[in-house]
């Protein structure tokens, strides 16, 4: 099937999740109720709160970082020709992970641990493009070096749980860790989403060039396409969009891991057609997964 023809299907579940993520939970909401809400005619009190303040940021928010995660994944796995790579695979997850725990530690606010959580990752992948520029590696290297490095950054994330007080940070570090959308605000979202979409637009735009890279550099080349300076494009990209994500929302480590290689099955290999089929189709599932959660 072409890529118009799984997009819109996907587009379509993911409308439905949208829906049934913001109307099921403990408290259901009917979609009478949702379109007045939308339309601001809704009744001031629980069916309001329920609704601007708990279900959409959560619902949205899983919608982007879904996203988000999928289509870094993808790109990883095209850019490296590597099937096992992930979004953290270049230690932007720990990286970002230890900035959180040291924010929680220190007691800072949940916006400043966010921030700080977003600048360690990005510096962490900064550090890794770094090493392997030093080392004049290729790819691999690249991945190595950030196998090491998130590696490194993992052990200062125990080593924080170790000095964390036990009946206080340890737990809230803990759940953090974990990965969750439970507390997600609207003005969490609203700090994050333009991070994603900075990441993702670059990805979009260089989709059909991207997808030349999983031919080999060689081949690439060949076509007209500078290799290194394209893979450097995705690494920027993807990298922004995962230290967002795992700001937001802690570390959710399956997500851009598996869904490409999922969404593979449906589209095949070309990039061109896997990254919006990754993004749509994580996107549904996790809106729906939240429903389910309430």
């Amino acid at each position: 099937m072409s890529r118009i023809g799984w997009t819109l299907p996907l587009g379509v579940v993911l409308i439905a999740a949208l829906l049934s993520g913001i109307m099921l939970g403990p408290y259901p909401l009917s979609p009478g109720q949702v379109l007045a809400q939308l339309a601001g005619r809704g009744v001031p009190g629980t069916e309001t709160t329920v609704f601007w303040h708990i279900r959409l940021p959560r619902v949205l928010a899983a919608a982007c970082i879904g996203a988000a995660l999928a289509a870094a994944g993808a790109a990883y796995q095209t850019a490296f020709r590597n099937p096992l790579v992930s979004p953290d695979i270049l230690g932007v997850s720990s990286g970002a992970g230890l900035g959180a725990v040291l924010g929680i530690y220190l007691g800072l606010p949940v916006l400043a641990i966010q921030m700080l959580g977003f600048a360690t990752g990005l510096a962490t992948v900064f550090v890794v493009v770094t090493l392997a520029l030093a080392i004049r590696g290729s790819a691999l290297v690249m991945v190595l070096c950030g196998i090491a490095v998130g590696a490194l950054a993992g052990a200062g994330i125990s080593l924080v749980k170790l000095l964390a007080d036990p009946d206080d940070q340890l737990p809230a570090i803990t759940f953090w860790l974990m990965g969750s959308l439970a507390g997600m605000k609207r003005g969490d979202l609203a700090a994050g989403a333009p991070a994603i979409l900075l990441g993702l637009l670059p990805l979009v735009l260089l989709r059909w060039r991207i997808g030349l890279l999983a031919l080999g550099d060689d081949e690439a080349r060949s076509l007209g396409v500078n290799a290194g300076r394209l893979r450097a494009v995705v690494v920027a990209g993807a990298t922004l969009m995962t230290a967002a994500a795992v700001s937001m929302a802690g570390i959710v480590g399956w997500v851009g891991l598996m869904v490409p290689h999922m969404m593979r099955l449906l589209t095949g290999p070309r990039f061109d057609r896997l990254l919006p089929a990754s993004a749509l189709g994580v996107r549904s599932f996790w809106c729906w997964s939240i429903a389910r959660r309430g």
